[in-house]
């Protein structure tokens, strides 16, 4: 499979599509007559070279959704008070009446080690979560992009993010989905369990299968709107931070500002993220607490204000989480010197037949 995307890969605009119009002679300052022509994109074109694979291989694939298994995974562990406290305060709104009030009952009531309840489900549940989602993730762009050709590929780009995204992000919350089911029983069951190896033996007993994979159907509604917005505002976002807030390109920007630039857009990407998949979120954290509900009745249950309760502490955690994913997503192909492509820019092709080409 991976070898047919490979192929496919190395004709995609995302691939490198400065070096190309810089090829064709379409982009990048001219030299004064009489000196050799000079591109700042010859230094990328250098880099390039250095790149431990090729974009679309197999290997590339694979270690991005190594980028995935330790931008998730760790970034959603790292978070786990605030993400319990944020549960409580769905599945309780009495008892627990906002994010500091919830801190105080929780400390209160269970210690600080109370705070890390279901720390373990969470890291599994999310690493496994982030192999799929930025793995399948990239592999889905290169098909699609493929599919739609060069042009269309630039046109319809936004598109093409929340179509890969939504793609990826389907099998992602099938990996995630039973460590989700168990991490919310720990957490907003007091007394049903300690500990992922109490409380996994205790719900295959009392509900067998379904106890894992009942809240699937509302973890897409949550988690499909959610990461569509996640790749499609960031991918977006950086291209406008580069085009009208950065005072140089990015091929001019050294690796520390371009991560700067990648949390940044993380960071506006995931406050949209939250508000999107906020009431979703609301019901799976119910309905993974309750015997027997469905999600239709969960919803109905909470009512309109019922679903945003907690909303103010998930803009915190989604807007601080997304953003460090990124920025360590990001890190990660650094470190292994994955190829990074720029923001794509039209077409040769594009540029001539609407008449921008010298």
């Amino acid at each position: 499979m991976f070898s047919s995307v490979a192929h496919l890969a190395r004709a995609n605009p995302f691939n490198a599509p400065h070096l190309q119009l810089v090829h064709d002679g379409l982009s990048g300052p001219r030299s004064p007559p009489g000196q050799p022509q000079r591109s700042r994109h010859l230094a990328a074109a250098a880099v390039e070279e250095q790149y431990s694979c090729e974009y679309g291989s197999g290997r590339f694939f694979l270690l991005c959704g190594v980028g995935g298994i330790i931008s998730c995974g760790t970034t959603h562990t790292a978070l786990v008070p605030l993400d319990l406290v944020k549960c409580r305060m769905q599945v309780d709104p009495q008892k627990y009446k906002g994010i500091f009030n919830g801190f105080s009952v929780t400390l209160k009531e269970d210690g600080v080690r109370g705070l890390a309840k279901g720390w373990a489900p969470t890291f599994i549940g999310y690493s496994m979560q982030g192999l799929c989602k930025f793995g399948f993730y990239e592999v889905f762009k290169a098909l699609y992009s493929n599919m739609l050709g060069e042009e269309n590929t630039y046109l319809w780009r936004t598109s093409l993010y929340l179509a890969a995204s939504a793609s990826a992000e389907f099998f992602a919350d099938i990996a995630l989905a039973p460590m989700e089911a168990a991490k919310v029983r720990i957490q907003t069951q007091p007394g049903y369990a300690n500990t992922l190896r109490e409380a996994v033996p205790k719900m295959y007993k009392e509900e067998g299968l379904n106890a894992f994979y009942k809240g699937v159907a509302p973890l897409w509604m949550r988690q499909i709107p959610y990461t569509m917005m996640k790749f499609a505002c960031f991918e977006r976002t950086v291209e406008a931070l580069y085009k009208f807030v950065v005072p140089k390109p990015r091929s001019e920007c050294s690796k520390p500002e371009q991560l700067v630039v990648t949390f940044v857009a993380g960071y506006i990407a995931g406050v949209f993220c939250a508000i999107v998949s906020h009431p979703a979120d609301s019901v799976v954290s119910v309905l993974n607490k309750e015997k027997g509900s469905t999600a239709s009745q969960v919803l109905q249950r909470l009512g309109f204000r019922g679903v945003w309760k907690g909303l103010f502490a998930r803009i915190i955690m989604i807007g601080t989480l997304t953003a460090l994913q990124w920025f360590i997503y990001d890190s990660v192909k650094v470190y292994f010197r994955l190829p990074r492509p720029p923001p794509p820019e039209m077409p040769a092709s594009l540029k001539k037949k609407l008449g921008l080409a010298e």
